[in-house]
């Protein structure tokens, strides 16, 4: 190929992917301008005045995923409101908390703190030997399921757990597949399938200070181990159609 028509190829690929990335900024800043405007109305709505959205990650990126700070008067229950609230916004793709350390550094906090909350005092029950949940369970779910929705976008682990009871091989078997039983639920409560990890440990982890033959030791543990996004992009937006 003749060097100056080469060089003049070069040059247009170069101004295309220019003007691409401009047109990418401006259209973006549009996108995350009417996401922070119904954000800022959802979290308003939900009793979060005070409470502020970021829409730009650690590197300076726009992003779906904003993140909440302030609020700190707020009780716990509003808290998981404003953030289920701004969570429901159409095209936002999962929030989380940040909270202040003792250092003035900042720390994210998942719904996981929520989720682990509502579970203090409550167990996601089956029947004996079983994968079926038991009504009481059902209900428990929903509560789970709202407390996790603000964390979409994150991955979640779905730990299953049993007593020291019987065969261990058959308590890990049946551990996952109670964690998978809960999995299919939340799913089924609307958290994304590809967001959820499920995993049964059998009897291997009991709770601290409890007898690993201790029933208490039968129940379901939730950790978000992943949060989006992972790696700076220019705007995570849809692309046409």
């Amino acid at each position: 190929m003749n060097p100056r028509r080469a060089s003049i190829i070069a040059a247009g690929a170069a101004l295309c992917l220019v003007l691409s990335f401009a047109v990418t900024r401006t259209r973006g800043g549009v996108f995350v301008g009417e996401l922070e405007r119904q954000a800022s109305a959802a979290r308003d709505a939900a009793g979060g005045k005070g409470v502020r959205i970021t829409f730009h990650d650690r590197y300076g990126w726009m992003t779906r995923h904003p993140v909440l700070s302030g609020g700190a008067q707020l009780d716990t229950a509003t808290r998981t409101r404003v953030a289920a609230a701004v969570a429901a916004v159409p095209g936002i793709a999962g929030v989380s908390w940040e909270r202040e350390e003792g250092d003035g550094r900042t720390a994210t906090i998942h719904c996981q703190d929520d989720v682990e909350r509502i579970l203090e005092t409550r167990t996601i029950r089956f029947g004996e030997a079983s994968t079926r949940l038991d009504p009481a369970s059902e209900r428990l779910l929903d509560e789970v399921a709202r407390a996790l929705r603000p964390c979409v976008g994150s991955i979640i682990a779905v730990t299953g757990h049993t007593d020291g009871g019987g065969n261990p091989q058959v308590n890990v078997a049946l551990s996952l597949a109670r964690a998978e039983a809960v999995r299919s639920a939340l799913v089924a409560r609307g958290i994304p399938a590809d967001g959820l990890r499920a995993a049964g440990v059998g009897a291997q982890k009991p709770v601290s200070g409890l007898d690993p033959l201790d029933p208490a030791n039968r129940r379901i543990e939730f950790s978000v181990i992943s949060s989006a996004p992972v790696k700076p992009t220019p705007i995570d937006t849809p692309g046409p159609g």
